[in-house]
């Protein structure tokens, strides 16, 4: 990790309540006013950019608590997954969520592959974004006040078995090496070590994650958590996936 970050000491309150900062990346001026108003009424600080450069600035001071990014900022087809990588490098769980007209799968699967843990279209109601934000920031508060659903440090999974999970670093080891999975992920994975051989549905896995999404996400977060094992032993072969069921843990 080349930078370090610090949260952002400024925090404002309106009594004995603590106000969340939103940092908002949108460089269409219209959509970015209009949702810096419409989050700002719902009781947020909202500190908006147009750019990947405006917000690197920001970012460099202090951290917020969720950033919502586009994906394509002014001339940067892909500044908003620039600005991913780099708050994932720096925070492992500060929320981050895509807010896009990008709708493939292609970019969704990006940015979850990135470390996002919320991927929405622009096409959402106000009142949607809103519930998923306050997802996040909850989940987000639960990991700050330690209050993590977790077993116990570094539980040995199978005598046999080459994976263990540390509960307290929220961390996954492979053949004794730390996987590299966001927070979400973190939970899918340790969700599907509970108990091994047992079919985890798509529901169980969101709950698990503290996410409710479409399928298809949990599908994509499957995909990226199977290639950063293959990235430590590439005959990684552990999760399988039962068709119109879900997923399940099996060691080879």
């Amino acid at each position: 990790m080349s930078e370090m970050l610090r949260i952002n000491p400024q925090k404002h309150c309106i009594g004995t309540v603590m106000l969340k900062e939103i940092v908002l990346v949108e460089d269409d001026d219209v959509i970015r006013e209009n949702y810096t108003e419409l989050l700002a009424d719902e009781g947020f600080i909202v500190k908006a950019y147009r750019n990947r450069e405006e917000a690197m600035t920001h970012f460099r001071q202090g951290l917020p608590d969720i950033a919502i990014l586009d994906i394509s900022l002014e001339e940067e087809r892909e500044g908003g997954f620039q600005l991913c990588m780099y708050l994932r490098q720096v925070s492992p769980i500060l929320p981050i969520l895509f807010l896009t007209s990008h709708g493939s799968e292609i970019d969704k699967i990006s940015g979850f592959r990135l470390g996002a843990d919320d991927y929405l279209t622009k096409d959402i109601s106000i009142e949607y974004l809103i519930v998923r934000i306050e997802a996040l920031l909850r989940r987000y508060a639960s990991i700050q006040s330690q209050n993590i659903p977790a077993t116990t440090n570094k539980v040995e999974e199978g005598k046999a078995s080459k994976s263990y999970v540390d509960s307290d670093q929220l961390l996954v080891y492979w053949n004794d090496q730390a996987v590299e999975l966001t927070l979400t992920q973190f939970w899918i994975v340790q969700e599907l070590l509970s108990e091994p051989r047992e079919v985890k549905t798509n529901r169980q896995l969101m709950e698990a994650a503290k996410i409710y999404v479409e399928p298809n996400t949990i599908t994509a977060h499957i995909k990226t958590i199977r290639n950063r094992f293959k990235a430590i032993d590439e005959n990684f072969n552990s999760i399988k996936t039962e068709r119109g069921t879900g997923y399940r843990w099996v060691d080879i």
